[in-house]
């Protein structure tokens, strides 16, 4: 019995070096390819992953290049537009304006006088004849005028400006002529083209 127990032993140990030795000659050949495989591997990944990253980066450019050129040509455009933005906001709260003639001068000015210009110009071509468009012409440039004498009659701001001056003239040949004539009586051509002249040679300065 003790020598077929150590029969049996013997047997299992060389059996379990064997199956020992057959499973590290397995491992280390397993090992060896994994080795041999491997270097192989990364350096084809490497490869393909570089072609991959060029590709993507060569498709990218194609398709963005457009947008990148509209963007560039749009910048100067955006950026003249904003100006133009903040050069009307500061208008709009600047009490000044620049003439034609490149004087800064009050907008309120400006704008009374320009008004002044334009009914009693109208009022001036309009017909005599057709006496409902003559009456609201007429009141019309009355009302500029009175307006305008309130507001700006005598202010050194414009005193000397050609604009007042011209307007001025106008102003006084219309009243001397009615002062005289009567507020009824019809305004001689001469008369009339004098006073064009002067809403002409103010137009020029406004």
């Amino acid at each position: 019995m003790a020598t077929l127990l150590a029969t049996n032993m013997c047997y299992f140990q060389s059996t379990h070096r064997v199956k020992g030795f057959e499973r590290l000659e397995s491992k280390d050949k397993l090992q060896f390819r994994s080795n041999t495989a491997v270097p192989f591997s990364k350096g084809s990944s490497g490869r393909r992953h570089a072609l991959v990253s060029a590709g993507t980066s060569l498709v990218t450019v194609t398709l963005l290049s457009p947008f990148l050129a509209w963007a560039e040509e749009k910048e100067p455009a955006q950026k003249e537009e904003d100006k133009g933005l903040i050069d009307a906001i500061k208008s709009l709260f600047d009490p000044n304006e620049e003439t034609k003639s490149g004087k800064v001068l009050p907008k309120a000015y400006l704008k009374s006088a320009r008004e002044v210009v334009k009914t009693l110009r109208d009022s001036l071509n309009e017909d005599p004849n057709e006496i409902t468009k003559f009456r609201r012409t007429a009141d019309a440039a009355k009302e500029s005028i009175r307006e305008y004498l309130s507001n700006w009659k005598g202010q050194k701001a414009v005193v000397q400006e050609e604009s007042y001056v011209e307007l001025e003239k106008a102003i006084r040949s219309l009243a001397n002529f009615y002062s005289k004539a009567g507020p009824s009586a019809p305004l001689p051509e001469e008369v009339k083209s004098e006073i064009l002249v002067n809403l002409n040679s103010a137009e020029e300065s406004l």
